[in-house]
């Protein structure tokens, strides 16, 4: 799958008073729609986990540097929770903004760039992560597309205000489609 290039520089991040008005809302809600969100793709996309070979039970963290919570995700079985810290003894960490993830999950952004930037942060077992990189991008991800199937007949209108929205995260332009 081919995305439209992002534009240069870095991406935005969620405003810091916006974050701090998220900080006391309960995670359990939203652990529970991003679960089944990611059990639905994973539906979709039976191989993706596959190509984490041995590396199939590890556990990573993933951390939103601009939002007030990070994710444990684990690989056997699939599952995602939504936490305010990320506990010590992980086997992997990646840290971004949030629309640097998001455009890292749909092919949209080098990770070696990022990283080379000092705008992605990894730690812990490199060949995991490396491994959870090829699965997602041979899963060619296109969230907007994933979002929308939730909507049924509506899925179409949705899918493009989600493309529209996440063009404006990415900062890629409506042109380069």
């Amino acid at each position: 799958m081919t995305h439209p290039s992002v534009s240069s520089g870095p991406l935005p991040v969620i405003p810091p008073l916006l974050a701090l008005a998220i900080r006391p809302l309960p995670l359990l809600p939203l652990q529970l729609v991003l679960s089944g969100f990611l059990a639905r793709i994973l539906r979709r996309h039976p191989g993706l986990l596959d190509r984490l070979g041995d590396h199939r039970r590890a556990r990573f963290g993933i951390r939103p540097l601009d939002l007030p919570f990070g994710f444990i995700v684990e690989a056997a079985p699939p599952r995602l929770q939504v936490v305010r810290e990320l506990p010590q003894g992980l086997d992997a960490y990646v840290s971004a903004s949030l629309a640097n993830l998001l455009a890292l999950v749909e092919g949209r952004v080098d990770g070696d760039a990022l990283m080379f930037s000092r705008q992605l942060g990894i730690e812990g077992d490199m060949e995991a992560v490396l491994a959870l990189r090829n699965a997602i991008d041979d899963a060619g991800l296109d969230l907007a597309a994933e979002l929308a199937s939730l909507f049924g007949p509506l899925g179409e209108p949705a899918r493009r205000s989600f493309d529209i929205a996440r063009d404006r995260l990415t900062g890629a332009s409506r042109e380069s489609r």
